[in-house]
């Protein structure tokens, strides 16, 4: 069971413990649909306004027919202009009523598009501020799904439910209301509904929440499991493992099913046929008690327009019920829906320190620094390492040396375990986010592009100017090329710049990077897919940057670091060499050496480069690179 599904469990059993405990996931999701509805509240009472005068309006129709049937056409009195004027007022109070209803639909529908719009947006800037940490845990295809499926079930809950129940409690009332003005004793008889409604509910609820949350749950895991297939297609077929994989949806498609079958059992149970059944024993007693009155028993006649209003009425009473309880299925799964996404904004989110700070030359400085994913398992031991602005570093080591956990703290995704981090002598942790981002470019190794045209995808959202952009392009060696695409800085590249080559994107990826015009750049594996022309190319860029920008590299291929300043050998989490490459060539037996000899027998991207490492003195995380 996969952990999602094991929290629909969990959420299954908070449902059926009720509403009283002050951190169920009822109160988490109602608490936060009525956030999301906060600026509406002039328009939900305007709304219930309407609906209750739609109720009057409706509650006024049988009492008019009531004095139709009493006064003109039991006594057989032909009085023509008020018989008429008794019809139009039926039909007026009905007409007026429907489309109140309709405008109040509208409202209802508007109200819920922006609330979830509102949601929607909040949820995203909250993923958007999560730490890395979360996402080395978390599956992408369930975060989309709580961004869109589960907002939108929210929104079945504004439009569709909260909607259709409150309209349905308000016309209940004014039903309630009228009966007992026209005869509280049968109104006494008829009212006994309510409680056996809310019995009916009550049993629904602990029968269908848990199957519901696992449904919601297992709908999750189908898309993950989706999404995951479709981005490693490539790997699949090509190891033959599509078998496999199609078992594996197979297997969570089937609980699926079969949870959304409990589900159904419960709502065909205890639903639509339970109600309607007690609401014709309902018609028989009215009927029944009607007949005692007017045959002879303890009670005095009545009239035959009282027996009409009420047959109108008790249907009048038990179809909003009926609507209530065939609503509430959605309103549990809008519940629990709303309850996934409190849970993903109750994620605590990346502190941002308060004050501004400042990045000046590029100087940085690596004080003690040590760091662990899992507490018992540290990845970095004490890095003392000092480089001046405008340096050009390379880092370079076995896989799991801790490279990439090194870049990835100097970009303040892990907070350090021990130690510090200092950027021209101002400690990382103190420096707001817009300068450090603004001051500190990344060059990954898988470069990302959108599915947008070049100059997007240079300025990502940060509005620079074109004599900036296109600087920044032929800088990275990338602007003759994009001259050469058919719309120029304006071509629009694809799903993940699919139109452009490996080289092409990287250094799209590094034009981007120095667009910002950063004091320190930062590069982890840059050159690692790519050929040796496109390498050579990387190479004359990063010269023309030194002395001007502080560049840190990491790279297997040690030819794209051979004439950086100073090149930092890594050992399972220490810095076990460090000097020029003449300097580290002449060290006997040194773990650089071995690796540059490995390379040049392989040729470029050699993959022996294990071979070069020495004994492991700790332990260190098996992810890190």
């Amino acid at each position: 069971m996969s952990s999602e599904a094991s929290q629909a469990e969990a959420s299954g059993s908070d449902l059926r413990g009720g509403w009283r405990r002050a951190d169920s996931p009822q109160r988490r999701a109602m608490h936060l649909l009525a956030q999301a509805a906060a600026p509406e509240r002039r328009v939900m009472g305007g709304a219930l306004a309407g609906l209750a005068a739609a109720a009057l309006l409706e509650a006024f129709g049988p009492v008019l027919a009531k004095l139709f049937i009493d006064r003109h056409l039991l006594p057989r009195n032909s009085e023509l202009a008020t018989m008429v004027a008794l019809l139009v007022g039926v039909l007026l109070a009905g007409s007026v009523a429907s489309t109140l209803r309709f405008w109040q639909l509208t409202r209802m529908a508007g109200l819920a598009m922006r609330s979830v719009q509102r949601l929607r947006e909040r949820v995203f800037d909250h993923v958007l501020a999560l730490p890395m940490a979360y996402f080395d845990r978390s599956i992408t295809g369930q975060l989309v799904s709580r961004v869109t499926n589960d907002t939108e079930a929210v929104k079945a809950l504004y439009v569709q439910v909260l909607f259709v129940m409150l309209d349905s409690l308000i016309v209940l009332a004014g039903a309630l209301v009228a009966m007992a003005w026209l005869d509280w004793r049968l109104m006494g008889i008829v009212a006994l509904l309510v409680p056996a409604v809310f019995l009916i509910v009550w049993i629904y609820q602990r029968w269908s929440a848990p199957a519901v949350a696992r449904s919601r749950a297992l709908r999750s895991d189908l898309n993950a499991g989706l999404s995951e297939s479709i981005a490693g297609m490539a790997v699949l077929q090509a190891t033959n493992a599509a078998g496999a994989f199609r078992e594996r949806f197979g297997r969570s498609n089937e609980a699926y099913y079969q949870a959304r079958q409990a589900e159904l059992r419960a709502n065909a149970w205890l639903l639509r046929p339970a109600l309607d059944l007690i609401n014709l024993l309902l018609l028989c007693v009215v009927i029944w008690v009607f007949g005692l009155r007017e045959f002879g028993g303890g009670l005095s006649a009545v009239e035959v327009g009282v027996l009409y209003a009420f047959i109108n009425y008790l249907g009048r009473v038990t179809e909003p019920l009926i609507q209530f309880t065939m609503q509430f299925s959605m309103l549990q799964q809008s519940v629990i829906s709303a309850a996934r996404v409190a849970r993903l904004l109750d994620e605590p989110t990346t502190p941002l320190p308060p004050g501004a700070g400042t990045i000046g030359p590029g100087r940085v400085a690596l004080r003690r620094l040590g760091f662990a994913y899992q507490p018992d398992t540290p990845v970095l031991h004490d890095i003392d390492l000092v480089i001046p602005a405008g340096g050009f570093y390379g880092i370079v080591g076995h896989t799991g040396s801790g490279k990439s956990t090194l870049l990835a703290l100097l970009l303040r995704f892990y907070p350090p375990s021990t130690g510090q981090i200092l950027l021209d002598d101002a400690p990382l942790a103190s420096l707001d986010e817009a300068t450090l981002r603004a001051t500190v470019g990344l060059v990954p190794q898988e470069p990302f592009l959108v599915a947008d045209t070049v100059r997007e995808n240079l300025d990502m959202g940060r509005g620079l100017d074109e004599a900036t952009l296109q600087a920044a392009a032929r800088a990275a060696h990338a602007d003759g090329f994009i001259r050469q695409l058919e719309d120029g800085y304006e071509t629009k590249l694809g799903e993940g710049g699919a139109r452009l080559s490996v080289g092409q994107k990287q250094l799209i990826a590094i034009a981007r990077a120095l667009a910002g015009r950063p004091r320190i750049l930062l590069l982890d594996e840059a050159t690692a897919h790519v050929d040796s022309d496109t390498e050579q190319i990387v190479q004359s860029a990063l010269e023309a940057l030194r002395g001007q920008v502080t560049v840190i590299a990491i790279a297997h291929r040690l030819s794209t670091i051979r004439h950086a300043d100073r090149i930092v050998v890594m050992n399972h989490g220490r810095i076990d060499e460090q000097g020029t490459h003449a300097e580290l060539m002449r060290i006997d037996g040194g773990i650089y050496r071995r690796l540059y000899e490995l390379q040049q027998l392989e040729g470029p991207g050699g993959a022996l480069e294990r071979r070069a490492e020495k004994p492991k003195a700790s332990s260190a995380d098996p992810n890190s690179n």
